[in-house]
């Protein structure tokens, strides 16, 4: 693992009006390490992660500096540089497209391929998180998968443009502890596929002792300790 910083955050600060709700936060993230971030429900840990990929929610401020091997500009670096792996599955995949039009759509916009070089891309990325018989399930809508599937389409969706950094959103709330853990190994072969680093925002502490590499305690919007 490199020791120099891929992903720089320093005195990062996001407000809704006068309320901060992330104070002062500074961190940074190596390429390939699984970076956790865990604290309370309300520390200010999916704030972050979405103020890393510069998406906050609206009516929110943001101040200090997020930079990806040295660039501040997250708007061309989301989708290839750094991605998202949300909580729910859903609320990534449109309803009305296939899963596999989706995920060459995510192709196509990054890369100069053909709609056909970009579905066979689609097909292989679901194939290599354990989709079965990814040809034909790439032809299904989100609703025909099950939750588990579901979120192998996600992170299908977040490394099939192998960025340098993927940020994962409690991606195991509400599951099982065997869909769990299905759920790590396939972020953590994707990870390894592709060459990123990962930051893990959970507050499931066996989760961290089991998978990451350093951790960022945060409570009441700061950095508690690392």
């Amino acid at each position: 693992m490199s020791s120099e910083a891929l992903l720089s955050v320093r005195d990062l600060r996001v407000a809704f009006g006068p309320v901060e709700a992330v104070r002062g936060l500074s961190f940074d993230v190596r390429a390939r390490e699984v970076f956790a971030l865990v604290g309370e429900s309300g520390a200010g840990k999916s704030l972050t992660a979405r103020a890393l990929l510069g998406m906050v929610p609206r009516g929110a401020t943001t101040a200090g500096s997020v930079r990806l091997r040295g660039s501040a500009d997250l708007a061309a670096e989301r989708g290839r540089g750094i991605t998202l792996v949300p909580q729910d599955a859903l609320s990534a995949l449109s309803p009305v497209h296939p899963v596999g039009d989706q995920l060459a759509a995510a192709v196509r916009s990054v890369r100069r391929l053909s709609r056909g070089q970009a579905r066979a891309v689609a097909v292989a990325a679901l194939d290599r998180v354990g989709i079965p018989d990814a040809a034909r399930r790439a032809r299904a809508y989100p609703h025909e998968y099950s939750g588990g599937m579901r979120q192998r389409a996600v992170i299908a969706m977040a490394t099939v443009n192998e960025p340098d950094v993927v940020v994962a959103d409690e991606p195991t709330t509400a599951l099982d502890e065997e869909r769990r853990e299905q759920v790590l190994r396939v972020l953590a072969e994707q990870r390894e596929a592709v060459g990123a680093a990962l930051v893990l925002v959970t507050h499931d502490l066996e989760v961290v002792r089991e998978h990451a590499d350093r951790v960022l305690v945060m409570y009441a919007g700061r950095a508690a300790e690392v």
